[in-house]
């Protein structure tokens, strides 16, 4: 005859720990506004007895369903992978589980992730810049779906945001690429359309030519989509055209790896016959040969941050709603001066 299986329910916890229901909820719930000697006695007495919560009555006890969504326009770049999962850690320590999507910089796929996440009972969403059709964010707000901004600053709108101001990190770059000397810059871009921190990218570079007198209409510009081979074929069109650049500034680090990689394969060497930066910092920008000058974000940070306030917001906890991270330049091997 079968053994009868006993499951354990939040009474035992309870019972065998010496503490109150409600403690034991606190401490599966929310662990970090318990004391540490009563949250390791409970977790230890969950472990032994083998506890499981239950998540339907606890969606129906707090009439949440402790799910975050992230949207992320791609899951090949190494900036949101850092910045995600510094996102993901901090929620977990807030009792939050994360749902990611990728809309592969489609603002049509994005819109339907939106209304599949909030189907799903996502008590929240953190998405990527504010450049998406006013329609969607009246759809969430009339759901009551608070939503949170990351990889962007932009303090005029209304929207809660952590990030970093994408046309002012650029424009710094812009100028020091000027100061080397360089008076022919091209650009390798991301798409502008629907992405609202390549349009501010490349603003920033314009900014910086006119503040030097330059003439913007003279600067080559190509835009496609963020990949390595992508840089590279981007760069082959530049160099192709009259008149060729001294410098190239490329949307991110992948596009600029990219276009390092042409340059060998055509034989120009960096920074002596041109000069190559990128935006983001991430690993490879290190590691590359010559190293990459570009723009350090604060990545990890910015994640952490941002899935702080997000659980403030959906816990009804006052918080930070805007925050300008400080990037920073990293002046390295692929900048120097141009051919004299």
């Amino acid at each position: 005859m079968n053994e009868k299986v006993v499951i354990p329910k939040l009474d035992d916890v309870a019972r065998v720990a010496g503490v109150s229901t409600a403690t034991v909820s606190r401490c599966l719930n929310t662990p970090d506004r318990v004391a540490k000697a009563t949250l390791d006695k409970v977790m230890k007495t969950v472990e032994e007895l083998g506890y499981t919560p239950h998540f339907g009555a606890r969606v129906m006890a707090a009439k949440r369903t402790f799910t975050v969504g992230a949207i992320i326009p791609t899951m090949e770049n190494a900036i949101f992978a850092r910045g995600l999962q510094a996102f993901q850690e901090e929620l977990h320590k807030r009792g939050f589980t994360l749902l990611v999507s990728s809309s592969g910089y489609q603002p049509e796929v994005e819109k339907e992730q939106i209304r599949t996440l909030v189907a799903r009972g996502a008590d929240a969403l953190l998405l990527i810049g504010y450049d998406r059709e006013p329609e969607i964010y009246e759809f969430l707000r009339k759901r009551n779906v608070p939503v949170f901004v990351a990889w962007a600053y932009a303090p005029e709108h209304d929207l809660p945001s952590i990030g970093f101001d994408n046309l002012n990190a650029m424009c710094r770059l812009a100028q020091k690429v000027i100061d080397f000397g360089h008076r022919k810059i091209a650009v390798i871009s991301g798409i502008i359309e629907g992405n609202d921190r390549a349009f501010n990218r490349l603003e920033g570079i314009k900014n910086a030519l006119r503040q030097n007198g330059l003439d913007v209409d003279q600067m080559k510009v190509v835009e496609t989509n963020y990949g390595i081979e992508n840089g590279a074929r981007a760069l082959e069109q530049i160099l192709s055209s009259t008149n060729p650049p001294t410098a190239v500034m490329c949307g991110n680090d992948v596009l600029a790896v990219g276009a390092l990689r042409y340059a060998s394969k055509a034989g120009l060497r960096v920074p002596e016959d041109i000069s190559i930066t990128g935006f983001d910092d991430i690993e490879l920008a290190s590691i590359v040969t010559p190293t990459l000058t570009t723009v350090h974000v604060p990545h990890r940070e910015m994640g952490r941050k941002a899935a702080t306030e997000l659980a403030n917001l959906v816990e009804g906890i006052a918080g930070v709603r805007m925050e300008e991270l400080e990037t920073s330049l990293r002046i390295r091997d692929s900048l120097g001066a141009p051919p004299a």
